[in-house]
């Protein structure tokens, strides 16, 4: 039973075992949550953000053990944590949630200093989680950027 539910959580409802890109496939469930969470405070989007991230390092760790491996390809709730990241304090309208997605997916995948080092360096659970939420970090700070530009163009030609 504990294996069944630490495949069930750490695959994001067995999302990971998609035969097609597994981590933008689990990715996916962190737009579900952030969907879920957008009407809530702020504290709240965080502390749901922070959960996910805690518990996505525990189920990450214990089932690197079951698979073999140092990030195996189907745990995919580090994916999940990395969106939620992505997305704190955006607004969610459908073209927000592809930006953010697309940038999240790109920082991921590219690994810029220091995602790839931690990608490198850090080990068990909190190295699977903590890269996606680094990559993470940098989709929501270009995002927020991207978004703040035309606001701030138009204040220039005002």
């Amino acid at each position: 039973m504990k294996k069944a539910i630490t495949i069930f959580i750490a695959t994001a409802v067995y999302a990971g075992y998609s035969p097609v890109m597994p981590g933008t496939v689990g990715a996916l469930w962190g737009i579900v949550i952030a969907y879920l969470e957008a009407s809530r405070p702020v504290y709240t989007q965080a502390l749901v953000m922070a959960m996910v991230i805690a518990v996505s390092v525990f189920f990450a760790g214990k089932a690197a053990q079951i698979f073999g491996g140092e990030d195996p390809k189907n745990v995919v709730c580090d994916e999940v944590s990395g969106f939620l990241v992505s997305i704190f304090l955006i607004n969610i309208t459908f073209l927000n949630v592809i930006l953010v997605f697309l940038l999240f997916r790109f920082f991921d995948i590219l690994k810029p200093y220091p995602v790839g080092l931690i990608d490198r360096k850090v080990k068990g659970g909190l190295g699977i989680v903590l890269d996606d939420v680094a990559a993470g970090a940098y989709a929501n700070i270009f995002a927020h950027l991207i978004l703040w530009l035309p606001s701030w163009m138009h204040g220039l030609r005002s």
